[in-house]
């Protein structure tokens, strides 16, 4: 997801983002763990994600 869509949510919206991210982040790892991943660049893809979301949130909140 792009940095300028996150900046038009609220809070709860980027911890729901988060939430859906960190499992979707879990079950790739599991499949890299089983052997049935196949692209392994969305892990990195994921991670990233994560920590876009993260620094939103963080922006959002020292604002307030």
């Amino acid at each position: 997801m792009d940095a300028k869509e996150l900046r038009g949510k609220s809070v709860e919206e980027l911890q729901k983002e988060l939430y859906e991210l960190l499992r979707g982040q879990f079950g790739l790892r599991m499949q890299k763990a089983t052997q049935q991943l196949n692209n392994t660049s969305e892990l990195r893809k994921t991670r990233r994600s994560i920590a876009r979301v993260r620094t939103i949130m963080r922006e959002k909140v020292k604002q307030a």
